[in-house]
C-alpha cells in the first residue's frame, strides 16, 4: 500500500532504527517501501521515510535499455543491512531525497563498498556493490543510522540550506 513520506523536521528521520526480526512482519513492510517509492522522483527508499524506525530500506536503480524499450529497474530489498568494507576511491554525485523535497546537493562517498544483508526471503547475502548502487545503498542506509545527506555536505552550503529546510520542516 502506497504511504505517505516523512518529510524534514520529524523526528524518526533522526532515530537509529532498529533490527528487523522474523517475528515482523517485513513482508508487509517492504511492499508499502516499493509501492511508495516512485521511480519518476527516486531510487530508494528507508522504512524510517514511512514512519517505521526499522533496518529495511528497498532500491529501484535503473538498468540500461537497448533502443526504445522501456525503462526497467533491478528492485531490490535490504534488510539489516551492514557495510563491512568501503573503496578508498571516492566520488560526488549530485544527491536529493524524498524526504527533503527540491534540495540537491554534492556529496563525496566512496565509490564501491562490501555489504552483508538478508534479501526478502531471509537469505544472508554478502556482496561487492559499486557505482549507483553503492550510492544509493549509503545513502539509505545513513537513513537507518538519523543520517540525512545534507548532513554529509559543506557546513557553509548547509547554512545556506537552512531556510529552505525551515521550510520543509515547518509543514510537518
Amino acid at each position: 500500500m502506497k504511504k505517505t513520506i516523512i518529510t524534514y523536521g520529524a523526528s524518526v528521520l533522526r532515530q537509529k532504527a532498529e533490527k528487523i526480526s522474523a517475528n515482523d512482519k517485513y513482508q508487509e513492510l517492504i511492499a508499502n517501501l516499493f509501492d511508495s517509492l516512485n521511480t519518476d522522483e527516486g531510487i530508494g527508499l528507508a522504512a524510517p521515510q514511512l514512519g517505521v524506525a526499522k533496518r529495511v530500506f528497498v532500491t529501484a536503480i535503473p538498468q540500461p535499455v537497448d533502443g526504445e524499450g522501456p525503462k526497467t529497474f533491478a528492485r531490490k530489498a535490504w534488510i539489516n543491512p551492514e557495510i563491512i568494507s568501503i573503496s578508498s576511491i571516492k566520488n560526488t554525485y549530485r544527491e536529493g531525497c524524498l524526504s527533503i523535497p527540491g534540495i540537491f546537493e554534492e556529496v563525496l562517498r566512496p565509490e564501491s563498498l562490501v555489504v552483508r544483508y538478508y534479501n526478502e526471503d531471509l537469505q544472508p547475502v554478502e556482496e561487492e556493490i559499486s557505482d549507483l548502487e553503492a550510492r544509493v545503498f549509503q545513502h539509505e542506509f545513513d537513513h537507518l543510522e538519523g543520517i540525512l545527506f545534507t548532513d554529509k555536505i559543506n557546513p557553509l552550503k548547509r547554512k545556506l540550506l537552512g531556510g529552505k529546510l525551515r521550510k520543509i520542516k515547518n509543514k510537518v
